[in-house]
């Protein structure tokens, strides 16, 4: 078994360890968010897509797709994604409760970064996944990046 193929069954198990401190200390939130969701994120679409990652916290890009494209992974749990600057190709993808990951958006970073929202405080400009849904609609298919795993 790859080491990819473990992830759903760990993310599970974050999960429920996650429930059992939300059972404990009521009115507290215990999310996966940040860095680990980012980091579990970015291994799936390496393997996934047959990407090359850059150092982790690199600008803009965060890997380089076979053909040479800059790609900048985002991955949520929620309905928005944040963009701090518009990449050269852009992979959102979403994950569940149960590990598994879903392709929102797979293309032209220019398509996201022209619909996303103002620059927040905080450096980003927000895209909801229904909006990103939406645009996937007008990505050819030889603008996006291929899938050679699971």
């Amino acid at each position: 078994m790859r080491l990819v193929e473990r992830i759903p069954a760990l993310i599970r198990e974050l999960y429920a360890t996650i429930s059992q401190l939300a059972a404990l200390f009521p009115g507290r939130r215990f999310t996966l968010d940040g860095h680990l969701v980012g980091s579990l994120g970015e291994v799936v679409a390496a393997y996934r897509y047959n990407l090359v990652l850059f150092a982790a916290s690199t600008r803009t890009h965060d890997a380089q797709a076979p053909d040479g494209r800059g790609v900048q992974i985002k991955v949520t749990q929620g309905k928005y994604a944040g963009l701090r600057a518009k990449p050269e190709h852009l992979l959102v993808l979403h994950i569940s409760e149960q590990g598994e990951f879903f392709e929102v958006f797979n293309g032209p970073g220019s398509l996201a970064w022209a619909a996303a929202g103002k620059m927040q405080k905080n450096g980003q400009r927000q895209i909801s996944l229904a909006r990103l849904r939406d645009l996937m609609r007008d990505v050819l298919p030889e603008q996006t990046i291929k899938t050679v795993g699971p």
